[in-house]
């Protein structure tokens, strides 16, 4: 059975509250519609100016019920087919199909194509970490977070994030074991930038030009970071937040960081721990408004040029709601004992 559409009324209304500056995720919440759905419509509007549903073009299909549930059971089986192995398939069975009517049958049966959400590999002794934090920190006043530094560094690939992988999921599933993938912290090439915000303000976005290692993090964190604690912090009371990347903990950053703890406190960051730190919503921001442009990056230049413009136009709305959500970030982690959240 296929999907309710959204009224004209709503999808207006998504528009509207974007128009204004909310952010996907807010949009989502205050109209209980699903995020992808939200980023779905204002994609459209942005492509059409409109949010009207377009004309649909095509006949009626011509793949049979037993085509179909041929499809769907492959799909089921393999949930990282591609459809051209679909396609491939379908020829074998003599109902050669378009990609567009495979895609469309599948949908029917309430599967859809989509990037498999990355999670995490924890180990007992990371998850034990994990809720220690969560234990440690579930009390905090919103008034001490305010005080934290975050950051983190990223990379972003100038077309797409290395052609990445899909899966056919129902909506429903994207916390489901089978679709999810594994990752583990490494770095990469692309175009890297380092980054830093508090609940009071956006830190710079530092371009790094290559994989970080502990001489490059030791300029950045005497360069930035002590100057923005110092002048954020003149009473000594602020916390900075990095995670566990191996530069973060080399001896020269350890002992950096020894001589000037009467002036700040680094922040004891459990492993293995994205879902927790609220700057990669604000990776998701910049990667969602790179594919937004009109016109898009060509070369490493551009990009970077891009990602800096886009960082800089992050509204304070947006990150102060990142700060402020982590209450449930923390007891999402005490909820799942220390496992993977959804976030």
């Amino acid at each position: 059975m296929k999907s309710k559409e959204l009224s004209v009324d709503l999808r207006d209304r998504i528009v509207s509250r974007h128009k204004s500056g909310e952010g996907y995720r807010k949009i989502s919440a205050a109209l209980k519609v699903p995020m992808s759905t939200v980023a779905s419509i204002i994609s459209k509007w942005k492509k059409f100016q409109t949010t009207r549903t377009l004309p649909r073009a095509g006949g009626p299909s011509k793949l049979s019920d037993r085509g179909r549930r041929a499809l769907v059971r492959e799909v089921t089986k393999n949930l990282m087919v591609t459809l051209s192995e679909l396609q491939r398939s379908s020829v074998e069975r003599g109902e050669p199909s378009r990609r567009t009517t495979i895609s469309a049958a599948i949908h029917q049966s309430g599967l859809y194509g989509t990037v498999p959400r990355p999670k995490p590999l924890l180990s007992k002794r990371h998850m034990a970490a994990r809720l220690g934090f969560a234990k440690r920190h579930l009390k905090d006043s919103q008034t001490m977070r305010n005080k934290i530094l975050w950051s983190d560094e990223t990379k972003i690939e100038l077309f797409g994030v290395n052609a990445r992988l899909r899966i056919w999921r129902k909506q429903n599933e994207n916390m489901d074991p089978s679709c999810l993938v594994t990752t583990v912290q490494t770095g990469g090439g692309g175009v890297m930038v380092w980054g830093m915000f508090s609940w009071h303000t956006l830190g710079p976005l530092v371009p790094i030009g290559h994989r970080l290692n502990a001489t490059g993090y030791l300029r950045i964190v005497s360069d930035h970071v002590h100057p923005f604690m110092t002048t954020m912090y003149p009473s000594s009371d602020g916390y900075f937040q990095q995670d566990n990347a191996p530069c973060h903990k080399a001896r020269i950053i350890s002992n950096w960081f020894l001589e000037h703890d009467n002036e700040f406190t680094v922040l004891k960051w459990p492993p293995q721990s994205p879902d927790l730190n609220p700057i990669e919503h604000l990776w998701d921001v910049v990667e969602r408004e790179l594919h937004a442009l009109d016109v898009h990056p060509t070369n490493l230049h551009q990009l970077q040029d891009a990602i800096l413009s886009i960082w800089a136009n992050i509204s304070k709305e947006c990150f102060q709601h990142l700060v402020e959500s982590m209450p449930r970030k923390i007891k999402a982690v005490l909820k799942a004992k220390g496992g993977e959240t959804s976030y």
